[in-house]
C-alpha cells in the first residue's frame, strides 16, 4: 500500500508549454482515483509523471512517503497498464505473465503462485496456454492487467485501458476492473489505482473519488456523487453527466432568473450566495430535472417549449426544446413520454423545470454560487 501526495507539481516543456500547473492532490492507500477531463487536459501526462516516465519540472511527488521525483520507474513501486496492450506475441499468456518476475529472477514456485493467483482474479486460468494472436480485445486486456497484478505494486495506474474495446465489452471490463480492486481489497493486498479516462461514464462508475482536470489544472476532487449534486463550477457541471447539464446565460433578480423570457422562481435553500447577486449569471439545470407533466407537480414551474427533435434511447428519450433563444434537453422515461415522439418539428410543448434541482454560477468566473 501507498499513498500518492502531489504538491506544487509542475510540467513545463523545453519550448515554454506549461502543461500542468501547480497540481497539489493525495491519493489515499487503497484508494481508486480516476483522473479525467478531455483531450488535452494533462491527465495521461499527470499519470506519467506520477509512473516516472515523464520529468516533474516543479514541485514534489511522494509515493508512500518517498519523494519519488529523480528515482526510475522500476524503482517507484508502480505498475502500469497502457492503451495498447504490448504483449509479447510469440510467448504465451502464462510467459507474458510470467516475464517480468523471471527478470527479476522470482523463485520459480513463487513465480507460478504469482501468475496463477493473476490469473484466477481475472478469471482467465484457461488461457494461460493461448498466444496473444488467439485472444480477443478483452482478453488481451486482462493479460496486461494481470501483468501489473503479479508485480504486486504499491500503485496501478491505468492510462485508458479500455479504449481499444467495443462498447460491450468496456462496460464488462469496468466491472471486472472495480471488482478486481475491491477483491485485493479484502484479500488483504489493497493496492492504490490512479485511472485515467476521457470517458465521464467509466469515471463516475469506478471511481471512488475524481478528479476533474481542465488545461492542466484540477477543476475538483470529489467522490461521484458530489460532483453530480454539488459541482464546483460550471466546467465540472457541463462535463459531469449525460446528457450534459443544460447551461444557459441568465439574469438573475429577487430570487428568480429570466431565461428566454421566462422568468424562474430559485427556492431560497439553491441561492447560497447567489442572494447578494444581481445580473448576469450562468443557470444550470441536468435534463433529468425536466419533465412533461400536463400538471405542475410541487417545486416545479411550467415552461413552454419549442420541439426540435427527439432521440429514442430504449428504455428513456432524450428531447431536445428551446425556450426562447436558448436550446434545452430532457431526459425522460420513455413510459412518460406520450405522443412527444411523433410531434412535428416546432411544435409548442409544457415542459416542467425542477427549479429545486437548479444550479447557478458567476458569469464571468464560472464559479458555482450556492
Amino acid at each position: 500500500m501507498a499513498a500518492v501526495n502531489l504538491r506544487g507539481v509542475e510540467k513545463t516543456y523545453p519550448n515554454g508549454f506549461k502543461a500542468v500547473h501547480g497540481v497539489d492532490l493525495d491519493v489515499r492507500d487503497g484508494e481508486f482515483m480516476v483522473f479525467v477531463g478531455p483531450s488535452g487536459c494533462a491527465k495521461s501526462t499527470l499519470l506519467r509523471m506520477v509512473a516516472g516516465l515523464e520529468s516533474i519540472t516543479g514541485g514534489e511527488l511522494r509515493i508512500g512517503g518517498r519523494a519519488v521525483n529523480d528515482l526510475p520507474p522500476k524503482e517507484r513501486g508502480i505498475a502500469m497498464v497502457f492503451q495498447n496492450y504490448a504483449l509479447y506475441p510469440h510467448m504465451t499468456v502464462y510467459d507474458n505473465l510470467a516475464f517480468g518476475l523471471k527478470l527479476a529472477k522470482t523463485p520459480k514456485a513463487e513465480l507460478d503462485q504469482r501468475v496463477r493467483h493473476a490469473a484466477q482474479l481475472l478469471e482467465m486460468e484457461h488461457l494461460l496456454d493461448r498466444y496473444p494472436k488467439q485472444l480477443s480485445g478483452g482478453q488481451a486486456q486482462r493479460v496486461a492487467v494481470g501483468r501489473a497484478i503479479v508485480k504486486k505494486p504499491d500503485v496501478f495506474l491505468f492510462d485508458e485501458p479500455l479504449s481499444n474495446l467495443d462498447a460491450k465489452l468496456r462496460a464488462a471490463m469496468r466491472v471486472r476492473l472495480t471488482e478486481l480492486h475491491r477483491s485485493l481489497r479484502e484479500a488483504g493486498q489493497p493496492a492504490t489505482t490512479i485511472y485515467v479516462t476521457h470517458d465521464q461514464t467509466e469515471a463516475m462508475t469506478m471511481g471512488e473519488r475524481i478528479c476533474v482536470l481542465k488545461a492542466g489544472v484540477i477543476q475538483q476532487v470529489d467522490t461521484p456523487t458530489a460532483l453530480y449534486e454539488r459541482p464546483a463550477n460550471a466546467f465540472v457541471a457541463g462535463f459531469i453527466g449525460s446528457p450534459e447539464m443544460n447551461l444557459v446565460p441568465a439574469a438573475l433578480q429577487d430570487g428568480a432568473v429570466a431565461v428566454g423570457g421566462v422568468r424562474l422562481p430559485i427556492p431560497t435553500e439553491r441561492l447560497g450566495r447567489a442572494l447578494a447577486v444581481s445580473g448576469e449569471v450562468q443557470f444550470g439545470l441536468r435534463p433529468e430535472h425536466i419533465g412533461i407533466q400536463p400538471e405542475a407537480r410541487p417545486g416545479t414551474v411550467a415552461v413552454t417549449g419549442t420541439l426540435r427533435f427527439c432521440e429514442h434511447m430504449g428504455a428513456e428519450v432524450f428531447v431536445y426544446f428551446d425556450v426562447g433563444a436558448q436550446a434545452f434537453s430532457a431526459r425522460i422515461n420513455a413510459d412518460q413520454i406520450g405522443d412527444l415522439l411523433q410531434a412535428p418539428r416546432g411544435s409548442q410543448h409544457a415542459f416542467q423545470f425542477q427549479m429545486g434541482q437548479a444550479h447557478l454560477f458567476d458569469a464571468r468566473t464560472g464559479v458555482a454560487l450556492r
